[in-house]
């Protein structure tokens, strides 16, 4: 301000906020950043458990590839308004992915909220998608989700495809949620319900400390419940075990996370893993022992414990994540597809790429589902 101005009594007008960006690529910046970022995440109102400190640092460190990481970052006056994670592809045309491959439900960046717009148009600006054959492959995007805003300031090529249709209710007392199926269904629920309450099972929240031991039950009995059915390959390795519990962990010792336990007789029966944010719930992944599903319904016992724990948190919404799985459909949940995005020179290349294995997955499944599950299972990744 000039010595005029001040003299003259008007008002000091402040300075112009300092926007700067920056590129990460050291093996540990999601260690390093761990504090800002979730900081950040707790201003970011899309921001879901898949984004937290906890589940990207975990993820990064079980199935990164050392070199590949790219973190790039906002900042607003030096604070972080911006954030996100990606993995460079193999290969010399190999383009940017999100991390998570096939297990997050919902692929997204952190914006601030009280500058999103202008984070997002900086963040746009600092991507390194310049040379002809780079693309920027976001998977699970929620169409409210944060990263929406980086595509609409994105000034070149650009694609959005539909990805996984994922599933909602309102996170409601049992009672309410009743009053979305049909009279008989509802009844035959509530007998169901009821018969739980005199079998006796008793639900238990885990505390931290014992998320590895609960963990382990979870994953045993969730593969004894598919054992005849076919689980997922994934889940069945050691990697995936170290991520899911090191990243639980760290997210029910922050409140984003709750792990249930269900005893009947003293005997774990059951372990739910239930994600939690401030907008919805998220059930990820549940085991149950097989003799328990002749006694008891294992989805109403799941939803009711997962209900209180949502209603009780004043969390308004229960995602049900992706996947029709038919005793989702008992509920009438409600149905939003994922998307995905495609960014840079060679958005339109990809995209085409990903139309024509989708379809033809489609047509090999019916004749040979092996091969239709493979070429599936390369579009997840």
């Amino acid at each position: 301000m000039s010595t005029e101005a001040r003299a003259a009594g008007l008002p000091a007008q402040s300075a112009a906020p300092a926007w700067t960006t920056e590129l990460h690529r050291e093996d540990d910046a999601l260690d390093t950043l761990a504090e800002e970022w979730d900081d950040l995440a707790a201003r970011c109102r899309t921001a879901t458990f898949f984004q937290a400190a906890a589940w990207q640092r975990s993820w990064w460190r079980h199935y990164g590839r050392p070199g590949a990481l790219l973190v790039v970052l906002v900042r607003r006056d030096g604070r972080l308004v911006g954030a996100g994670a990606f993995m460079r592809r193999p290969g010399p045309f190999g383009g940017l992915t999100g991390l998570g491959a096939g297990l997050v439900d919902y692929g997204d960046i952190l914006l601030d909220d009280e500058c999103a717009d202008r984070a997002a148009a900086e963040f746009a600006a600092a991507l390194p998608l310049t040379r002809p054959w780079h693309w920027l492959e976001l998977r699970e995007v929620h169409p409210e989700a944060a990263v929406q805003r980086v595509y609409e300031h994105w000034r070149g090529a650009r694609r959005r495809c539909r990805d996984s249709l994922c599933q909602y209710l309102p996170a409601v007392p049992m009672e309410r949620l009743l009053k979305r199926v049909p009279g008989k269904t509802a009844q035959r629920t509530r007998v169901k319900m009821r018969k739980i309450a005199e079998a006796g099972v008793q639900v238990r929240s885990t505390p931290a400390a014992e998320v590895p031991a609960a963990l382990e039950g979870l994953l045993r009995l969730h593969f004894l419940q598919w054992q005849d059915r076919g689980v997922t390959p994934e889940h069945r390795t050691e990697r995936f075990a170290r991520h899911l519990t090191e990243s639980t962990t760290g997210l029910v010792a922050t409140g984003r996370a709750a792990v249930h336990q269900f005893h009947l007789n003293g005997e774990l029966v059951a372990v739910n893993l239930l994600l939690l944010c401030p907008s919805f719930g998220g059930l990820y992944l549940y085991g149950a022992h097989p003799a328990l599903r002749e006694r008891l319904d294992i989805a109403g016992l799941l939803f009711n414990a997962a209900l209180d724990e949502a209603v009780g948190t004043g969390i308004p919404v229960l995602g049900l994540m992706r996947g029709q799985e038919p005793y989702k459909q008992r509920w009438r949940p409600d149905q939003l597809h994922n998307q995905r995005l495609l960014l840079g020179p060679a958005a339109a290349a990809r995209a085409g790429a990903v139309h024509a294995r989708q379809s033809a997955a489609h047509l090999l499944r019916p004749r040979f589902p092996k091969l239709g599950e493979a070429l599936l299972a390369r579009r997840r990744g």
